[in-house]
C-alpha cells in the first residue's frame, strides 16, 4: 500500500470542514500535490471510523474515468458508486477534465447529504469564474510546492539519506525545488527532468491552449522574463520598454497584462503587491512576482548559480503563505521593506531577508528601513549566517534555514 505524506499546514486548513456540505476547492501548480492531499483526508477519515462505502473517490485523470468529458457522464459515475442514502463524502480529482462540471457539482451539494471535495489545476476553472460557477459556499485551499521543512520531513518519511550538514540540505532543496515527485529521485539530473517535465505539462495543458494566448512564441518571451526577474519590482510599463527596446517586438500593453495574469492563473507566479507604509495604500503598477517553486527557474535557464538575494526572498515568501500569512512589499520613501507580513487581526511583521550582513555597507541597508518605521510592530532580518548579531533594538535577527527546518512561526 502506497504510503501517503501528510502534509499538516493543509490538512489544518481543511480539517474542519470535513462535515461540512461547503464544497472544499484545492488548488495549486500541476504535481504540487493536491491528488496526495485528497488521499491522505480520506485516510483520515477512515481511521476516523467512516466507511469506505460512503467515500467516492473519482480521479479524472486515472484510466478508469479518463474518457469522462461530459456533466452526464460524470453524474453517472458519481450515481453508479452510490450504495445508500447515507452521507456521502465526494472526491473529484483533476474537475476541469469535464467542462460544466458545476452543474453537477452544485446539485450534489443542494442535496445536503455530501461532503465535496474538489481538485483543479487549471484555475481558470478554479479560481475567478468559481464565484459565478459553484452556487453556496465554498472554501478554495491553495498548495504551494514543499517548504523547506516538508521536503526533509518527506526525504525521512521515504527513507531517503538526509545530509547531516542542513545547510546542504538547504542548497540542494533551492536547486531541486519542491514538487514533491521529484523527492523519489536521488539524482540532480532525474530531479531536473522531472521538474522540466512537469512544466512542459503545465505550459502544454494549462497555458499555451489558452484562447487568448494569440501569439505563443511572445507569450514565451514575457514569460521567461518574468520568471527570470522573479523577487525584483517589474511592471507591465517594464515589460512594454523591454520587448519594443529589446527584442524590437511591437504589442499592446493590455496583452502583456493579459499574459502575465495567465501566468498567475496557473500557479507559476504569485503577486505581491506594493504597500506605501506612510499612506497605507497599495501602489498601483509595480508588483514583484515570486515562483510557486524556484526549480521553475532553473528548469527554464542553464545558469545554476544561486542569486541569494530574490531566492531567499522566494523560499520565505512560500513557507509564510503556507502559514497563512497576506504579504506584500513595504516602500518608505526611497526605501524598501522585503515584506509586511499579516495574518488574522493582530499579526503584523516587517521582514527584511538577506545572505548576510558581513559588511557595514549590507548591515546599514538592511536595518535602514526598520528604523524608518513608525509602527512598533516586530521586525525581522532573515539571514544564512551561522553566527547571527544579538537582536539590535528590537530587531529579531534570525536563521531562515533553521527557522524553517524547525517549522517556526513569527512572533
Amino acid at each position: 500500500m502506497e504510503k501517503i505524506y501528510r502534509r499538516e499546514d493543509y490538512l489544518n486548513k481543511i480539517r474542519g470542514f470535513y462535515q461540512d456540505t461547503m464544497i472544499k476547492v484545492i488548488t495549486g501548480i500541476r504535481r504540487c500535490g493536491k491528488s496526495y492531499l485528497l488521499k491522505a483526508i480520506i485516510e483520515e477519515l477512515k481511521e476516523n471510523g467512516i466507511s469506505e462505502k460512503d467515500i467516492i473517490y473519482i480521479e479524472l485523470d486515472s484510466k478508469k474515468y479518463k474518457d469522462i468529458k461530459t456533466p452526464k457522464e460524470l453524474e453517472k459515475a458519481i450515481d453508479d458508486l452510490i450504495v445508500d442514502n447515507s452521507f456521502k463524502y465526494l472526491f473529484i480529482d483533476e474537475v476541469q477534465n469535464v467542462q460544466g462540471f458545476e452543474n453537477v457539482i452544485n446539485s450534489y451539494r443542494e442535496e445536503q447529504n455530501y461532503s465535496i471535495f474538489l481538485t483543479g489545476s487549471n484555475s481558470y476553472l478554479l479560481s475567478g469564474e468559481l464565484i459565478t460557477k459553484l452556487t453556496g459556499r465554498y472554501i478554495e485551499v491553495e498548495m504551494l510546492p514543499l517548504n523547506f521543512y516538508e521536503y526533509v520531513d518527506m526525504k525521512k518519511n521515504m527513507g531517503k539519506e538526509v545530509d547531516i550538514n542542513i545547510y546542504h540540505e538547504f542548497e540542494e532543496y533551492i536547486r531541486n525545488g519542491g514538487f514533491p515527485g521529484s523527492v523519489k529521485y536521488d539524482a540532480y539530473e532525474d530531479k531536473l527532468l522531472y521538474t522540466k517535465n512537469v512544466i512542459n505539462q503545465i505550459f502544454e495543458k494549462d497555458i499555451k491552449s489558452h484562447k487568448k494566448i494569440k501569439d505563443k512564441a511572445l507569450f514565451e518571451v514575457i514569460e521567461k522574463f518574468v520568471v527570470n526577474n522573479f523577487g525584483s519590482i517589474i511592471s507591465v510599463g517594464s515589460i512594454y520598454n523591454y520587448l519594443t527596446k529589446e527584442e524590437k517586438k511591437s504589442i499592446d500593453r493590455r496583452t502583456i497584462k493579459n499574459y502575465i495574469e495567465i501566468l498567475e492563473n496557473a500557479k507559476i507566479i504569485y503577486p505581491c503587491d506594493l504597500f506605501d507604509i506612510k499612506s497605507k495604500k497599495v501602489l498601483d503598477g509595480e508588483k514583484k512576482y515570486y515562483l510557486a517553486d524556484l526549480s521553475i527557474y532553473f528548469a527554464l535557464n542553464t545558469d545554476n548559480r544561486i542569486n541569494y538575494g530574490p531566492v531567499l526572498e522566494n523560499v520565505l515568501f512560500s513557507y509564510l503563505k503556507s502559514l497563512n500569512y497576506s504579504l506584500s512589499v513595504g516602500k518608505i520613501g526611497n526605501l524598501e521593506c522585503n515584506f509586511i507580513a499579516r495574518r488574522g487581526i493582530d499579526e503584523y511583521f516587517y521582514i527584511q531577508v538577506t545572505k548576510s550582513i558581513d559588511d557595514e555597507k549590507t548591515e546599514e541597508r538592511e536595518y535602514k528601513p526598520f528604523y524608518n518605521i513608525k509602527e512598533m510592530y516586530p521586525r525581522y532580518l532573515f539571514m544564512t549566517d551561522l553566527v547571527l548579531q544579538k537582536n539590535i533594538a528590537g530587531i529579531n535577527n534570525v536563521n531562515i534555514v533553521d527557522f524553517i527546518y524547525n517549522k517556526e512561526d513569527l512572533k
